[in-house]
């Protein structure tokens, strides 16, 4: 990339990517990314845990990614590069380590996020097909198997060098939005017959003794799953036209956006489906979602299609998490900071073969292994990885803005509140808390340390290697990761 200098204005020096999205598809790209996959993952878990107040753990989560937003817009007008993460904290503190945590992280957060959306993928399509054909299995063994046969064809896709298509992702999101309207709209008529109880969305209830405040910390850890995506839009940086003007407009909007259809959605599920039946969905690890179409509209066959629709939205999200975290890990090899076998491309294709390789089979272990191990929903154990892994993130990046702010802000460009960073790293760091957690989801601790693990062991291995051979472990060029 041509930008380079490390203090210029987000609408100065041409990138050698050609400008083409305006405000329309950067906010359909926004709005895409967040909604995706989660809302089906965590709605009917934290009606598990709040009861009615459901749609109080989204509201929160907003508030935070709000802050952690307001940090990564003004961290981008700075330092106009696709490099996201990475590249803030490698400006901000010049900790080569540091960096590759950061990166990694990032790697691993894609991986599980991806993990999360193969489980809900192989359980809708399998209760569609159920619907037609009886004898197709619904079991564990059956998910796992079409979960794991997904991220397979993910990883050949990806090989075929598909790239990140915004228009194609217009569609998806229209589709996304389209299956969220629906449960909406049965869960509002539902009420207006007479068949939801509107009384139900003050009433709080916690199944494990807990108070308002730990129940809802809890519930809002969950729900940050939901608000995570906002973040991959400051990767469209260099190919968004004026990002100066319209970036905080769109990012601001589409989290809106996406916090109102959630609340609207979280409203519609605990209006509908009596309290009681909440902690017990017919279908947990599909979504407690599929369960308000049944319920609200049991004479409209609207729910044999709906399985199918919600295959649409988690598809495309986890297609582009593989996508990130295969290019960030060739990224990282191509520089010396991962083995450089890892940066190998196919000759035809140009696709990074061994980064997909290696990406995808640490895909396949992590669903056999939390599969086994999960005591709970194995969704709900990757889906809280996602989150706890980002969280991390969000916190590097908010101090990261504070250490940066020694420099002066970008001519035009967009300035946080003073108290944004201080906030957002203090409320990222507090969700990252075993507080935060029920003693069922302290796998996701485990999850965590175990792939990063993985990439220390890599880093170090890379690292002796490297010296050995009088080479340097050192990112020469941050703002071309994973390019």
């Amino acid at each position: 990339m041509s930008t380079t200098a490390d203090d210029q204005d987000v609408n100065g020096p041409e990138s050698d990517l050609k400008r083409v999205i305006g405000p329309g598809l950067l906010l359909l790209f926004i709005v895409g990314d967040i909604l995706g996959a989660a809302v089906y993952a965590v709605t009917g878990r934290l009606a598990g845990q709040v009861g009615g107040i459901a749609w109080l753990p989204f509201l929160v989560a907003f508030a935070v990614a709000t802050l952690t937003a307001c940090s990564y817009l003004e961290l981008v007008c700075k330092h106009p590069q696709a490099a996201g993460a990475a590249l803030y904290a490698h400006k901000a503190f010049g900790v080569h380590f540091v960096t590759f945590l950061v990166a990694f992280t990032v790697v691993c957060s894609g991986i599980t996020s991806a993990a999360t959306s193969s489980g809900l993928l192989a359980s809708n399509l399998l209760l569609g097909l159920n619907e037609g054909i009886d004898s197709v299995p619904t079991g564990d063994g059956a998910t796992m198997a079409v979960a794991l046969g997904f991220m397979v064809v993910l990883a050949l896709i990806n090989l075929r060098g598909v790239g990140e298509s915004v228009k194609f992702n217009v569609v998806l999101t229209l589709i996304e939005i389209s299956a969220l309207a629906i449960v909406i709209v049965i869960g509002f008529v539902a009420i207006a017959n007479g068949n939801g109880d509107l009384d139900r969305i003050t009433v709080f209830e916690s199944p494990h003794d807990k108070g308002l405040f730990a129940a809802v910390t809890v519930a809002t850890a969950i729900a940050f799953f939901a608000m995570v995506g906002f973040e991959d839009s400051v990767n469209m940086v260099e190919e968004t036209k004026d990002p100066g003007r319209i970036f905080p407009r769109a990012m601001f909007t589409g989290l809106g956006i996406a916090v109102i259809i959630y609340m609207l959605v979280a409203v519609s599920v605990v209006a509908v489906i009596p309290a009681g039946e909440i902690l017990t969905p017919k279908d947990p690890e599909a979504g407690i979602l599929l369960d308000v179409v049944r319920i609200g509209a049991p004479d409209i066959p609207i729910d044999k299609i709906f399985p199918f629709m919600t295959v649409f939205a988690v598809a495309n999200t986890a297609l582009i998490n593989m996508l990130m975290a295969s290019r960030l890990v060739y990224g990282m090899a191509n520089q010396g900071v991962l083995p450089r076998g890892l940066g190998k491309v196919l000759p035809a294709r140009r696709s990074p073969w061994t980064a997909i390789v290696f990406t995808t089979t640490l895909a396949l272990a992590l669903i056999v292994v939390v599969r086994l191990q999960a005591e709970n929903s194995v969704v709900g154990a990757l889906s809280g990885t996602t989150a706890l892994l980002l969280l991390a993130v969000f916190a590097v990046v908010n101090v990261a803005l504070l250490v940066l702010r020694r420099d002066p802000p970008a001519p035009g460009g967009f300035v946080a509140p003073r108290f944004a960073p201080y906030v957002g790293a203090v409320a990222c760091l507090y969700l990252l808390g075993p507080w935060a957690r029920l003693e069922a989801d302290m796998i996701q601790y485990k999850i965590a340390a175990g792939m990063l693990g993985v990439g220390v062991l890599l880093w170090l291995v890379t690292f002796v290697l490297n010296r050995a051979a009088g080479e340097t472990s050192e990112f020469e060029d941050v703002s071309n990761l994973g390019d």
